[in-house]
């Protein structure tokens, strides 16, 4: 059986991690890259980093500190933020990351899933998508962008499908309503979304105790669960996690 991974996302702003509640009232967390080397520690599977703010201003990402980021740790890193051409995804990636993350550039440039992919492979383009209920799309669930800022007229499950068509080779799905709650993760959203798409989906928004990650990682059939809250506050190691997940009898690497 595959083994579920457990992935930590430092959001950041202005080159420190942030965390916010619904996407609103974000306060400064600390260093990221003190903070990476942290959870590397800790036995993390992979890493996400975003620069929340960077598509919204219309800049690039920050490549002197992702490759600060990189050079702590060994493991599977994703960026996101700003990502908006092939030269964008090339200098990520020759900055330390195996992996990019488009989400608001993929809605405003779809092209850019089927560009990267071609020259990149499958697994280094990531689609990045929040989603929100709304009882106005198919599925019950629109996808926003600009860190939730902006509205599309995009339903989530139609573009996650499309998404995957172009070529990318994963998807990070953010529930905007869970987003660091800490009540639990959408598992409505997520099943629908693993259900429909031939790819891993990484459960995120909402993470609050294991149990959480594992409702996610078995009803919400998701490959992975994206994490935040619940270890930038201290509350829980990763090791503490993955044992409460085995425990409980999700498979994860200890």
């Amino acid at each position: 059986m595959l083994k579920k991974r457990i992935i930590v996302c430092l959001d950041v702003k202005d080159g420190r991690t942030t965390k916010g509640v619904k996407f609103q009232n974000n306060i400064d967390i600390g260093d990221p890259v003190q903070m990476a080397r942290e959870y590397y520690k800790q036995g993390v599977d992979e890493l996400v980093f975003y620069d929340i703010i960077a598509s919204a201003r219309g800049r690039g990402p920050i490549l002197d500190l992702i490759s600060r980021v990189a050079s702590e740790v060994f493991i599977p890193f994703c960026v996101g933020g700003g990502i908006g051409s092939v030269d964008d995804i090339r200098s990520t990636i020759l900055a330390g990351a195996e992996k990019v993350s488009l989400n608001s550039q993929a809605v405003l440039k779809p092209e850019l899933i089927k560009e990267g992919a071609a020259i990149f492979g499958n697994q280094c383009i990531v689609l990045g998508m929040d989603a929100a209920k709304d009882e106005a799309m198919p599925s019950g669930y629109r996808v926003y962008i600009n860190g939730g800022r902006v509205k599309t007229d995009l339903d989530a499950l139609e573009w996650a499908k499309k998404a995957v068509d172009l070529g990318a080779g994963e998807i990070v799905l953010n529930s905007m309503d869970a987003d660091g709650t800490k009540d639990g993760y959408e598992i409505n959203l997520t099943r629908m979304i693993a259900e429909n798409v031939s790819v891993p989906v990484i459960a995120s928004g909402g993470g609050g105790t294991p149990e959480h990650l594992a409702q996610a990682l078995t009803e919400g059939k998701a490959d992975a669960a994206l994490i935040a809250t619940m270890v930038h506050s201290g509350q829980y190691t990763v090791g503490a996690i993955k044992e409460s997940l085995k425990n409980q009898g999700v498979p994860v690497r200890l």
